[in-house]
């Protein structure tokens, strides 16, 4: 299973939309939507949820984002917010962690690579999922 994720915002805060590509077995699969009033990085990180929640059973799966705070946040970040009780290395509350939680209890049910790709670079997937996220701004109003 591979799933492209994307999240986009006009503003941050302002609207703001999500886009998945599930790709398995020749078959595809597009989900998007969007928030009135979001960030960047909630997006992101609620493309990676959706993307996740629409499997109906535990997978192995390459999971491609252009969010280095999505995918640095769950190889790297969330061992230690979950150890120090959600509060970051500044000492501070985890920004976003209620989304957090819920991609790592999403996360763990599956075999995940967690892939970066540089956004906005030709990459076809990446592409037209920021497409997709565009899409669910665009039908907000």
């Amino acid at each position: 299973m591979e799933i492209y994720t994307d999240g986009a915002c006009r503003g941050n805060p302002g609207p703001g939309g999500w886009g998945v590509l599930l790709k398995s077995q020749g078959q595809e699969k597009e989900l998007y939507g969007g928030e009135s009033e979001t960030t960047n990085n909630r997006m992101e990180l609620t493309a990676a949820i959706q993307g996740l929640a629409a499997l109906k059973r535990p997978s192995k799966v390459t999971l491609t984002t252009d969010s280095q705070y999505v995918r640095k946040g769950i190889t790297e970040w969330i061992g230690n917010w979950k150890k120090n009780g959600w509060i970051n290395s500044a000492r501070k509350p985890v920004a976003n962690a209620d989304l957090w939680r819920q991609l790592d209890k999403l996360a763990v049910q599956h075999e995940i690579d967690w892939r970066w790709v540089k956004g906005h670079s030709g990459d076809v997937d990446n592409e037209r999922v920021d497409e997709l996220a565009n899409r669910g701004i665009d039908e907000l109003a």
